[in-house]
């Protein structure tokens, strides 16, 4: 997901969240190991930031650092590409950034790759302009004198269904078919590779009455329509995984309590106004650990 506005990554809220797929019961692979993905992955404003172009605002306290270092990786068996900002387009095609052009994420990939990992999806939907045009919205209502009761209103939610068209719902359908081509040519370039999902952490609580007027201002309504919007971003990401024949990390049920609405000491998502260095709407350095943890769980069965 862009930096300025989440978005590094679900149908129903059952299949979202609550399980994962399992890998084989072997030991991880030592490398070599490429990263690919986008802000969630990359970590941007979380310390100390590294890597060229610095406009891909990487962390080498991101997960996929903390996962290297816990595979116990040498330096050249390590690479990073993920880039803030990223979207599938970015994996084939050069990205440029505000400092500097990222190659495509894919060229980091070849026959000796033995481990991938893919964090990509919230940017092609757009979830970063979304939780924008949410917040507007929410905080323009809730100033309206007319607004009685506004516990199950949802005007963000009403300009995305209009016409009876769920337009994220049909951005989601065609982010997955984009992600199966991604899968097959990452497959081709690095056949012996396995890869890795990861799907994104819970970025809002499930409750509409949840109090977070002071971290994400929105209308409770809105506040649930984001929530299953991010859960079906999660179950295509696992799904389509599994249809190619990759493993699916769930990110979001460890998450899941953590969002941008809980407290400081706990969350694993910066609000609007962080208190910790990461970017707003973005992991910090706890969610980034909190992701790495879920991934090495994955790949040690």
């Amino acid at each position: 997901m862009g930096v300025a506005l989440a978005c590094g990554v679900l149908v129903t809220a059952v299949s979202i969240g609550h399980e994962s797929d399992s890998s084989d019961h072997e030991e991880p692979p030592k490398g070599p190991y490429v990263a690919l993905g986008d802000s969630y992955t990359s970590g941007p404003k979380i310390p100390p930031q590294t890597g060229d172009p610095a406009g891909c605002d990487r962390s080498g306290r991101n997960y996929p650092a903390l996962v290297a270092k816990e595979l116990g990786l040498k330096t050249a068996d390590f690479r990073d590409v993920s880039c803030s900002g990223a979207t599938l387009t970015d994996l084939a095609s050069p990205q440029s950034t505000d400092n500097g052009t990222n190659p495509a994420q894919l060229s980091a990939l070849s026959a000796t790759t033995k481990l991938v990992t893919l964090g990509i999806g919230g940017n092609d939907i757009g979830f970063s302009s979304m939780i924008t045009k949410c917040v507007t919205t929410g905080v323009l209502f809730k100033m309206a004198d007319n607004v009685a009761d506004i516990s199950d209103k949802a005007p963000c939610a009403q300009r995305y269904s209009s016409g009876g068209t769920d337009k994220v719902a049909r951005k989601i359908s065609t982010t997955g078919a984009r992600l199966t081509r991604a899968l097959n040519e990452i497959k081709r370039r690095a056949p012996e590779a396995r890869v890795y999902v990861v799907g994104y952490p819970a970025i809002l609580p499930a409750r509409k009455d949840a109090d977070c007027s002071d971290e994400i201002p929105l209308a409770p309504g809105d506040m649930t329509f984001l929530h299953q919007k991010e859960q079906q971003l999660n179950t295509m990401l696992r799904e389509r995984a599994s249809a190619a024949g990759a493993t699916y990390v769930d990110t979001f049920a460890p998450s899941i309590g953590r969002d941008a609405c809980s407290p400081a000491s706990t969350r694993w998502i910066e609000p609007l106004r962080p208190s910790s260095p990461a970017a707003v709407v973005h992991p910090n350095e706890r969610g980034e650990r909190g992701m790495a943890t879920a991934v090495v769980s994955v790949l040690k069965g």
